[in-house]
């Protein structure tokens, strides 16, 4: 007797890469089901689930020699999420549910005993893999599809069991309304910032190195005694930074969507991250990759911020790991099980005390610490490390006498500008980016490279000169010139000028190094 063959597709996603995953049934004469295509434990536990949820619904599966095999062979299968492509596979194969054009459908989900779906990761990436393949829709658990509300060119349905599932093929009117509903697609996560710029006092130099930080996507360094403000500059970083554009917010949506941190959120992350991840943090939190090969904090910081307080409580060795994510803009994560690469392109600011007791150089006199502390302690920051960081910034304690005054009057509000003000300048500044690298595939002045920086950032003899001089008395590396000419670069953005003057070139000086300090 012939056997009946039957496909189904469903797909797998290695960190961001997806893999086409086809389901392919052959029914014959014979006893037992067998189960193929390299499955992990997971996976080969799906019959049981299939079994239990086609019983529930009155279905069953034949007393023939089954073979399920999920092509390609040769790559992993990992997860419960081939659930619901196996058990429409054995429908259709049977002959208990018709169905046309399965070759141009999705269908992916994790079966409950009860045939009930569950909620899956990476939604987001798997719907835009379809999209470009030319899939004509997606079929995923309902509380997962509002991920993918926001991809345009397919159809994105959302079930929330098997018997929905089936409506969905059959092609059953009603079924619309489990349409993952595009027109009413909310803005995102619009998580209010808790804290803002006008109730800081004073610290007009610092406030001014976050704007140029938060302007270029420059990273930041703060080091100040206990009680300056430091940490409370920092968490208002969110407050001033532009909404994510599409092409970055679906850059950042689809590393969440992986990572499992969008269930139930419609639509794609507009917000940009705010990472902060505690001193012991291990190297693989950070980086990514363990058991799963999830995003580490760097990449769930992707066009976002990335903030280490108490940055010299790191262990020197968990630090050192961001320099080629800060260089490169994405992390390369190389296991014996797989080799994957994620996007990490992300803004670093990091605080932190000048010495072990925290006052060295402040007024009070309190610091106990000898010249060799202070040098041992800042030596936890490595000098390759230092060297990428744009901006260090020596935060003073705000003279008591003017929070004094600010409370007794209550003018904290009145005295100090907002959040919202800032942000309309960091905003203007980052559409003249935008604009200006449009056709080069980046978005801020801190990600151009070499050729870039030579085109945009071109200087007259006397900032050539002055550059040059500054260079050789604190011998700078080349990377400390490049990434001055980028502060110079948002500088000259901030003041809407075209060319690159001398004043924003010592202005970035000023702010560049804690060699310069």
């Amino acid at each position: 007797m012939e056997a009946i063959i039957c496909r189904v597709y469903s797909a797998l996603c290695n960190g961001l890469e997806v893999v086409t995953v086809c389901v392919e049934i052959s029914i014959t004469p014979g006893v037992g089901i067998y189960l193929i295509g390299l499955p992990d434990s997971a996976v080969r536990e799906s019959l049981l689930r299939v079994k239990s949820a086609l019983d529930f619904y009155n279905y069953r599966i034949p007393g023939k020699k089954i073979i399920i095999n999920l092509a390609p062979a040769d790559v992993k299968k990992e997860g419960s999420v081939y659930d619901l492509s196996i058990a429409i596979a054995v429908l259709i194969s049977t002959g208990q549910i018709l169905a046309n054009n399965l070759n141009k459908i999705m269908i992916m989900g994790e079966l409950s005993l009860d045939g009930t779906l569950r909620p899956m990761k990476a939604v987001l990436p798997i719907a835009l893999y379809a999209e470009a393949q030319g899939y004509k829709a997606c079929i995923f658990p309902a509380e997962s599809a509002q991920e993918a509300a926001d991809v345009k060119d397919i159809k994105i349905y959302g079930a929330n069991s098997l018997s929905e599932v089936i409506d969905i093929i059959r092609g059953e009117d009603y079924i619309i309304n489990l349409l993952a509903e595009r027109n009413d697609v909310n803005e995102g996560d619009k998580s209010i910032c808790l804290y803002n710029f006008k109730d800081v006092i004073g610290q007009a130099y610092v406030k001014r190195g976050l704007e140029i930080a938060a302007s270029g996507n420059h990273n930041l360094l703060m080091i100040g005694p206990p009680g300056s403000g430091k940490s409370f500059m920092a968490k208002c970083l969110p407050g001033i930074l532009p909404e994510l554009s599409r092409e970055e917010a679906l850059e950042t949506s689809k590393i969440y969507s992986v990572a499992g941190l969008t269930y139930g959120k419609k639509g794609l992350i507009k917000q940009r991250p705010f990472r902060t991840p505690h001193h012991t943090a291990s190297m693989v939190s950070l980086t990514g990759g363990g058991l799963n090969a999830t995003p580490g904090e760097i990449s769930l910081a992707h066009n976002g911020v990335l903030y280490l307080d108490e940055m010299s409580q790191y262990s020197r060795s968990t630090l050192d790991v961001l320099r080629q994510p800060l260089e490169d803009g994405y992390i390369s994560i190389s296991r014996s099980r797989y080799k994957l690469r994620y996007p990490a392109s992300f803004m670093l600011v990091g605080s932190m005390n000048p010495c072990p007791c925290g006052y060295a150089g402040d007024d009070s006199g309190k610091c106990t610490c000898t010249s060799a502390m202070i040098k041992r302690y800042m030596s936890k920051i490595s000098g390759p490390l230092m060297d990428r960081i744009d901006i260090t910034i020596r935060v003073k304690r705000v003279d008591s006498s003017k929070l004094l005054e600010a409370s007794k009057f209550n003018k904290i509000s009145k005295l100090e500008e907002s959040s919202s003000d800032i942000a309309k300048r960091v905003a203007r500044v980052r559409n003249i980016q935008l604009e200006r690298f449009k056709k080069d595939k980046i978005f801020t002045n801190s990600q151009m490279n070499a050729e870039q920086l030579s085109y945009y950032c071109s200087l007259d003899n006397k900032e050539r000169k002055y550059l040059n001089t500054i260079m050789e008395k604190f011998f700078l590396s080349a990377r400390s010139y490049s990434r001055i000419l980028k502060i110079s670069r948002t500088i000259a953005d901030m003041e809407s000028s075209e060319r690159i003057s001398f004043g924003h070139i010592s202005e970035a000086v000023q702010f560049r190094s804690q060699e310069l300090l």
